[in-house]
This record gives C-alpha cells, structure tokens and sequence, in this order.
C-alpha cells in the first residue's frame, strides 16, 4: 500500500494504478487474467488491492487473505474465496464438483487430485462470472495454505477468454514453485517527493529537512515505514538530530517498533493482542470465550485501538499483517503456550477439531500422546480432502510430540511420506533420521529405504533412484513378498527411464535381482507384469515373450469396472505392448488408461499416458491428434510444476519434417534428460532425429543418431524402433555391415513377437538388404501387406514410399508411380511434409506431374485449436471440452469461433465434413 492509513489517500503510485486499471479493463472485456502484486513488507500491496476493489464498479468482488498461522488448514484460503460461490456447483462436472466438495468438507470421499481441484475452481470461478465479471483479491498470498495456494494458481493460468481476474498481494521474497511464471506488478519504494509528502501528511508540525531526508533514506520510501517509525519521536528529535545507529531489514525495524508499541500497554493489554493474534480467523466470540477463560476484560482492548493496532468489528482485524507478527514474536514462550491453550479450551471439537487440535500443539509444554493422537486424526482429515501439505504438517507436529521413542520414529515415517508427496524433499530426509532413531525394526528400516529411493525419484535422480528401490525391496523380501515386488516393479520402471544412465543398477541387474524373489500364484495382475517385464532381461527377448503376453491379456480382457488395485499398474502393462511391438492392445490399454486418468482427475499420471498416445498416434500418421495430445501433456506438466522433457514436442516436429524445430528440441530433451539422468529421453531425441534425417534423404547424417538409438538394447521399446531406422540409413549410406547388423537385431524382436507391425517393419527393412530382385520385390510386397492389416497408416506409407523408390531404380517407372503416388497423398494428408516431399520428388522423377498441394484443416489449425475442433466434432459440449482440456467453457467458445472462421464454417455440423478432408480412417487417435 501507498499508505497504510487510507485518509492520507494513495501517492506516487500512477504507475501501479494504471495497471490495475488496464486488468479490470481486460477482464470486463472478457480477457481474464492473474496477476501477482508482490512486494517488500509495507510496501503498499493492500492499500493497492483495495484501491483496485474499489474501482470493480459492476463487477463481482470475491476476497480472501492468508493467514500465516492457517498455513496447516488444508484449502482455508480456497474456502475464504469460493464459499459464497458454492450454489453455483451444480453447474461443475461431476468429477470436478466431487473434488471441490470433498476438499472444502462438504462431501465424504477419497483424497481428490490436488490439480483436478483446480481444475473446479477455474469452472466455478468461471460461472460466478457469467452474470457479471468477478474479480478475486487474495492478499497475503505468501501465507495461504498450499493446498489453496496450487488450486487458485493453477486456476489463475488458465484465464484466457474469461470476464475473471484474480490478482494476489504476496509479500518478498517469491519462493515457491506455485508462484513462478504469474504476470507480476513488483511494487517498490515510493519516489523521494511522494515518500516526503506522505512523511509531511503524517507528522504535524515542522520537521527538519535533513531528518526528513534521512527517515526518507531510511525507509526507502516504504510508505508503512514512513507512518510507523517517526512515531514515538520527540520533537527535538524530529527538529533534528534524528538517526538511527543500527541497520536492520526494513520489516525488522517495523516489527520491532510495533513491538515497542505493543510492549508499552498494560499487561491484560498485552494478553488480549497476543490472544487475537494467535487467533487466525479473527472470530470474535471465539476471542471472547478464550479471553474469559484468561480473565481478561474485553475493555482491555481500548487501549489497542486506541493505539491504532487493531480494531474490533465483524471480525476482529489488526492494522497490518505486521502488527500480528511482532506480536506473537514479542511474547514469551510460556505466554503463547497459555493464549494457546485457552483457545483450544474455547474451540468447539466439534465443529472445528483440526484448529482446537492445532492450538492443543501449540499450548503444549512438553511431549503429550493425548493431543499427538488429536493431531494424527486431523492429519487424516487434511488428507482425506486432498490437503498435501497440511497433512504433512499435522504429522510433523504430532511425532514432535509423541513421548515414546518407538511411536515417534512411526509418525515420523510417516510424517516423511506426507511430506515427500507435498513435495519438500528436505524435510522428508530430516523425518526419516528421526524415524531411524527408534528401536531396530527391519520393516520401518525398509521403508525408510523405500522413501528415500522415491525421493530421488520425484527429485530427478532416476539412476540413483533404481539402485535405492531395489535396495529397499530386497530389505522387503523376507518381511512382505508383495510389497518387495511392488517395489521391484517400481524399480524395473525407474532402470527403464534411466536406461543407459542408469549405471550399475541397470535394467538387467534389476531383474536379476527381482528374479531372486520366490515366484507366486500369479493371481494378482501386477504379479504377472513383473514376472514378464523381468524376463526380458533373465531369460532373452523369445523367452520373455509369452509371459509378457500372458500379462496383457490380463488387463485387457478386464470386464466391468476397473479395479483400483490395477490401475496403478496398468501403465506396466502397457509398456509391455511396447516392447512386443503389438499396436493393438497397446492402444486398448492406453485408451483405457486414459479415461481413467481422465475419470479418477490424476493429473501427474496423465502425461505419461498421452505421450503414449502421442507415439501411436504418431505411427498411425495421425500427427495433429499428436500435436495436439502433446499440447495437452505440456498444458498439465505447466500447470502442475511436472518436469519432464520434451518428448512429444521431439517427435511430432521429427515427424512433421521440421528440422530447425527438432534440431532445437533435441538439444533441449537430451540436455534435459541427462540432467535428470533419463536415458530414455536420450534415445528419444537419438530416434526422433533419425526418422527426421532419413525423411530427408540425409542418410549419411542419420547414421549417427540411429546407431546411438540403439547402443543400448536393453531399453527396447524406442531402441528397437530405431532399428528399421539404421537399417535405412546404413543401407542408403553404403553400410551394408550395420545395415545386416540391425537387420539381424530387429529379426529376433520380430520372430519372437509375430505383430503383423513388427514383421511389416522387418520385411520393409530386409527389403533394403537384399541383392536379389525377386526377394526385395517379395519382401516389399509383405510389408505393405501387413503393415496395411495394422492401423499404423504412417509405417504403411513408408512401406509403400520405399516400394515406389526400389521401382523406380528399376526401372518400372508405371509400377513405381502407384506405390508413390499412394506414399504421397498419405503423407500429404498426414502433414508428415518432408516425407511428402521425398515422395513428390520421386514421383517427378517417373515424369509424372505435380500439382501443388492444398492446405487442408491441419495447415491452418494450430494445435490446440485442431484439438478442440476434434473433439467437437465428436459431439463434446464445451464443458465437457474444458473439463478435459482445463479450459473454462468460455475459452472453448473463443476458440471455436476462431476455428469456424479459419475454416470459413458457421456451425458444428459443418466441422464434420472439414475434419474429415484431413482424416485418414479411423487410426488410433481416441
């Protein structure tokens, strides 16, 4: 704020003004946006906000303010905000208004998505701004809780068409992820002449010009400061004379002269501030209650307003966030733990356990197992409605408090696991020493392994985190069978990201470790994916191949709904279509997986499984659907903070022919991937900037990422597709030797597989090898025989465009132009251009002529935009389209308009016709 005190009114902020003016502009035109406001303590934040609330004429103002103690309540600050807006749910999906209930209390049920619950917010904010626009003031943003904090922030990036702003005042320094990326207002010092005419508003009388300059100075024209510390200065002082011998951060020196303040009144004074300002949610018959049972009159109070520090309305609020601070830190121990207790003596466990639970904690004197149970049991609560972090938090505090040893190095451990959900890597770490503490158990020591190998997970170190599962898992093997093979398959996927980096943990030394285990019934379906996944490793690619199948068939012959102690290993499952090359099931299991995701709200599984989608999307030459599923995987990955590489961006670029795209996000995806010590995503960028190369006849360049692709075979999957890419590089290249090398490795994937895919591949591949006519031409003839029984359109045109070039070599000019002319409209069609183009310059070469190509629906579509006409055209609502896309229905009508224009239609009906112009069969898009 300009000034604390609104009678000297707002000075030297014009600046600032005229861009809160400019959001509530945008906002009543429709344009919705979030905007940070941040700034030093006392700096002008609220005083800024409440100008902004006061120029919202015609519009819907809904506010909120974070509290610093309230930090531990899951989604207080949400509740603050969108409780008035709650009639308005019923217009929210169904998955969404389950989420939102559930996390503000108003329903039973499982823990919801933290991100889906953001997902609801951004509709229901949304909806309240259809009468009207709405503008959301949330201050003190710096001390909502998390929970509240990701839901209004993921809510918040998703503005976009919408008459809804959210702006936030949030103090400096700005740490946390959630914050990151937000349009931002930085708030400084006011200019020297504003900050002397706010110190002449402030202080009767004369003052001295040099003092003047040097409070001036001192300040660096916080205007807070500029009101509060000349207070208390004599006269004299302020004639001249005044300095101040001791540097100190500016919001120091104000807690402590609000200290000073607060120190000077009378000792039941003193009580009455220290008891509200323990009180976070300024509930005055709360305040009453905890003042009667501390015999203090509420006349004790006058002498407070009367000093300007707090005032007593509907709610009982201090005159600055500061002013609460000093306060509490002002006190003794001893007082806290006496205003502590008092309130929770005065709070209903009834109506509030977790807050009477929390002042319990903090009245404590020492370790007590009565109020360490209380704070268990909120824990629960908190993580029942989806509360992360303040689970964690109420966890941490109860093995604080719990007196015996081996009880809390328990609730420590499992402290340690709420805190790594949270995502606080450190503060799980420092849990899991005070729960090795306890006595010897090899159970809780194998769990404490087990959190730790996830922490390294979730931090990025995918190699390390390999060798730290199996570690834990082989510390389960004689304790929990079951969980050591959870643990083991966890493993397995760790090794597998890694791939290549992954050193002496690798895929091979994972499943020779998990082989050890004693084998089950297999009645349990993820028993079966770990039994297959390891045999690829144990006992050779043909051995492995009927267990692994056996494994697929178990999830895909699943009837009724799914069982929720599957779907985690579903996605296991899935990568093992990958490796047998079956396109089939390997789409019945991610489609599968993505309604689920999509159902349950997982928003950090999701983008693992629409990279699948990208892929097979991607071979079925249905490049805009991976566009777009791309688009939607990064939308997530930003609104959730999720590392990942570029792996669906590589490839469709690769795809797309794009080569200074894909050369810049190879750069970025292998560069990113070693980071994280992914070398999956190595052999990724290696594959995808081989198909591009070979789509553009660089073959000798192509050589060297193909043959890298493949360096390391135990990833199978993306390695093993690269082969037909060497094959064509090498054999192009005049390699005969590595060409019959990677013919010879993809021979025995093929073989062992028997996928019309994987068999189409290596007699399009063998074809390049051989020297006699008759078994090229026969070798050729298969593959577009059984590439053309798949749904892989893309691995089809490639069949037919190296037909058509082998012909042509040949000399059968007629023979060769049916195989390119079908390669060219196919790839034409698919957008693939530089494979269009290769086929076009062979097609020329036969002497038949080249009409120039048309856009079509995919050229002119970005590819968000191809996304939401797609799914449009499948009869979607637009709020079905958002609730999938996390869009307001709002933005999804923007961009529909924009589509009909670009595509010179009027309706939906007509999008039909248009789409299928670019369509090529059925595919494996949805």
């Amino acid at each position: 704020m300009t000034v604390v005190d609104g009678s000297y009114g707002l000075r030297g902020r014009s600046t600032e003004v005229a861009r809160l003016e400019r959001l509530l502009g945008d906002v009543r035109a429709g344009q919705g946006q979030a905007l940070l406001v941040r700034g030093e303590a006392g700096i002008g934040k609220s005083a800024l906000l409440n100008h902004l609330i006061g120029r919202a004429d015609g519009c819907r103002v809904a506010r909120a303010a974070g509290v610093e103690s309230e930090m531990e309540l899951p989604f207080a600050g949400l509740h603050q905000l969108c409780g008035p807006m709650l009639d308005l749910a019923g217009r929210l999906s169904p998955v969404q208004r389950e989420a939102l209930e559930v996390a503000l209390g108003q329903r039973a049920g499982g823990p919801p998505d933290r991100f889906l619950v953001g997902a609801a917010t951004l509709t229901l904010l949304t909806e309240a701004s259809v009468a009207r626009p709405l503008l959301c003031v949330v201050d003190d943003g710096q001390w909502l809780d998390q929970a509240s904090a990701q839901a209004l922030t993921f809510a918040g990036r998703r503005l976009f068409a919408d008459r809804v702003g959210v702006v936030f005042g949030l103090r400096d320094p700005v740490t946390l992820p959630q914050w990151q990326g937000l349009p931002e207002l930085v708030v400084g010092g006011l200019a020297d002449d504003a900050a002397k005419s706010l110190l002449d508003a402030v202080i009767p009388g004369r003052i001295d010009a040099h003092v003047e300059a040097r409070i001036v100075a001192e300040t660096r024209g916080n205007p807070l400061a500029l009101m509060e510390l000349p207070r208390g200065l004599t006269a004299a002082e302020l004639a001249g004379g005044f300095a101040r011998p001791d540097v100190r951060p500016l919001a120091s020196q104000l807690e402590q002269n609000f200290a000073r303040r607060v120190r000077a009144l009378s000792p039941q004074t003193q009580c009455l501030l220290l008891t509200a300002a323990a009180e976070p949610i300024g509930d005055v018959p709360l305040l009453l209650r905890a003042l009667a049972i501390l015999d203090v009159p509420l006349s004790a109070a006058e002498a407070a307003e009367a000093a300007g520090l707090i005032e007593f309305g509907a709610k009982v609020r201090f005159r600055h966030p500061l002013v609460r601070s000093a306060t509490y830190r002002a006190a003794t121990a001893a007082d806290r733990r006496t205003v502590h207790r008092a309130l929770a003596e005065a709070t209903d466990p009834a109506v509030d356990p977790d807050r009477r639970a929390w002042h319990r904690a903090h009245g404590a004197a020492g370790p007590s197992e009565d109020i360490a149970e209380e704070l268990v049991r909120s824990a629960e609560r908190a993580q029942g409605r989806g509360g992360v972090a303040a689970g964690a938090a109420f966890l941490q505090q109860a093995t604080e408090l719990t007196p015996a040893a081996d009880q809390r190095a328990i609730r420590a451990l499992a402290a340690a696991r709420a805190t790594l959900e949270a995502g606080d890597f450190a503060t799980a770490l420092r849990l899991l020493l005070t729960a090795g503490e306890g006595p010897p158990d090899a159970l809780k020591e194998a769990h404490i392994d087990l959190v730790q190998a996830q922490v390294a997970l979730f931090s990025g170190r995918t190699a390390e985190a390999a060798s730290l599962l199996v570690a834990a898992a082989h510390r389960f093997e004689p304790l929990d069978a079951d969980l050591a093979r959870d643990t083991y398959l966890n493993a397995m996927s760790a090794a597998l990201l890694a791939g290549r980096l992954a050193g002496d943990t690798g895929l091979v030394e994972v499943s020779r470790a998990a082989r050890t285990l004693p084998r089950p019934d297999l009645g349990r379906k993820r028993d079966l994916v770990l039994e297959g996944s390891v045999a690829f490793y144990t006992d050779g690619f043909p051995a492995a191949v009927t267990r692994a199948v056996d494994a697929i068939r178990a999830f895909v012959h699943t009837q009724g709904p799914p069982d929720p102690e599957d779907v985690r290993w579903l996605g296991h499952a899935g990568v093992l279509t990958v490796h047998l090359w079956d396109s089939e099931n390997w789409d019945v299991l991610t489609r599968r997986n993505l309604q689920i995701a999509r159902d349950l709200g997982q928003l950090t599984e999701l983008p693992w499984v629409l990279h699948h989608r990208v892929y097979l999307s991607l071979f079925a030459g249905e490049i805009t659907a991976a566009e777009a599923l791309s688009a939607e995987s990064r939308t997530i990955m930003d609104a959730t903070g999720a590392a990942m590489a570029p792996y669906g961006e590589i490839c469709v670029a690769a795809w797309r022919g794009r080569s200074e795209d894909t050369s810049a996000l190879i750069t970025s995806c292998a560069e990113d991937s070693e980071a994280r010590g992914e070398g999956l995503g190595v052999t990724l960028a290696n594959f995808a900037n081989a198909v591009l190369l070979n789509s553009l006849t660089r073959y000798g360049e192509a050589l060297a990422p193909a043959r890298a692709a493949t360096a390391y075979p135990p990833e199978l999957g993306i390695a093993s597709w690269a082969l037909p890419e060497l094959v064509e590089a090498a054999a192009r290249s005049d390699r005969p030797d590595l060409a019959a090398d990677a013919l010879d490795r993809l021979s025995v994937i093929a073989q062992a597989s028997g996928t019309d895919w994987a068999l189409g591949a290596l007699a399009r591949s063998k074809a390049l090898t051989v020297t006699d006519p008759s078994a090229a031409e026969t070798a050729y003839q298969e593959a577009v025989r059984r590439l053309g029984r798949t749904g892989l359109r893309m691995e089809l045109a490639r069949a037919h465009l190296l037909y058509g070039e082998w012909l042509r070599q040949k000399g059968r000019r007629q023979d060769a132009r049916r195989q390119l002319r079908t390669a060219y409209e196919l790839f034409t069609t698919f957008g693939a251009d530089a494979f269009a183009d290769r086929a076009a310059h062979e097609l020329a070469a036969t002497g038949e002529a080249m009409e120039q190509r048309t856009a079509t629906a995919r050229d002119i579509l970005t590819g968000q935009e191809a996304h939401i006409a797609e799914l449009a055209r499948t009869g979607l609502t637009n709020v079905e389209i958002g609730a999938q896309l996390f869009l307001s229905r709002h933005t999804v009508d923007w961009h529909l308009r924009k589509i009909f224009t670009k595509l010179g239609i009027t309706s939906r009906r007509q999008l039909q016709a248009v789409l299928t112009e670019s369509a090529v069969g059925d595919g494996y898009t949805r």
